[in-house]
């Protein structure tokens, strides 16, 4: 279970919505642009609490955004 990594759609799914910046995604989700960054990198994974806040904000369900790969 160690090797368990947590993929995503924040990028793709942010720009299909119109356009909204990733700073603008940071803003309403209270995380800094670097952190979305790294989020969208998936080079960090974030909080529960910022998966559900992203997902509201980009109307998609969390399961639609975030997935877990081996």
């Amino acid at each position: 279970m160690n090797d368990l990594s947590v993929k995503n759609r924040v990028k793709i799914t942010r720009i299909e919505k119109g356009g909204l910046s990733q700073g603008g995604l940071a803003k309403l989700v209270g995380v800094t642009r670097q952190t979305m960054n790294l989020i969208e990198a998936q080079k960090y994974n974030p909080t529960i609490r910022v998966c559900l806040l992203i997902s509201k904000h980009l109307e998609r369900p969390v399961d639609e955004l975030f997935w877990i790969e081996n």
